[in-house]
């Protein structure tokens, strides 16, 4: 007899059905950004541009297991906003959003943004 805590914790780790099967590839589709900072500024009386980014994207694996890896501003998206400029001419940006996108299972792209 399996522990219903126990059966839990395999089920938040990914799905608890094989899920490897190509109708499945929407959920492999999503992909979540975490812009948890962005910023650019020209300092100095030389005006030189300092920027500091830290983006992590977050994906699902085949079994709809979830992880995170390290991204990048240049990473992001078409759709993504708030970050136009960066790394030209050095505009000043402050940043923080979360961006979600996803093909559904016709094929359709679709996307979500949360500034915070």
């Amino acid at each position: 007899m399996v522990r219903a805590d126990f059966a839990l914790h395999l089920a938040e780790d990914r799905a608890d059905i094989d899920i490897s099967g190509p109708e499945f590839n929407f959920v492999r589709s999503i992909r979540v950004y975490d812009v948890r900072h962005a910023w650019q500024r020209e300092s100095g009386e030389d005006g030189d541009c300092n920027r500091s980014a830290t983006v992590v994207l977050g994906s699902y694996g085949t079994q709809g297991d979830f992880s995170w890896s390290t991204s990048s501003p240049a990473a992001l998206p078409a759709a993504h906003v708030g970050l136009e400029g960066w790394g030209e001419h050095c505009p000043g940006i402050w940043h923080r959003s979360v961006f979600v996108e996803w093909r559904d299972y016709s094929g359709t792209y679709g996307f979500e943004q949360v500034n915070y």
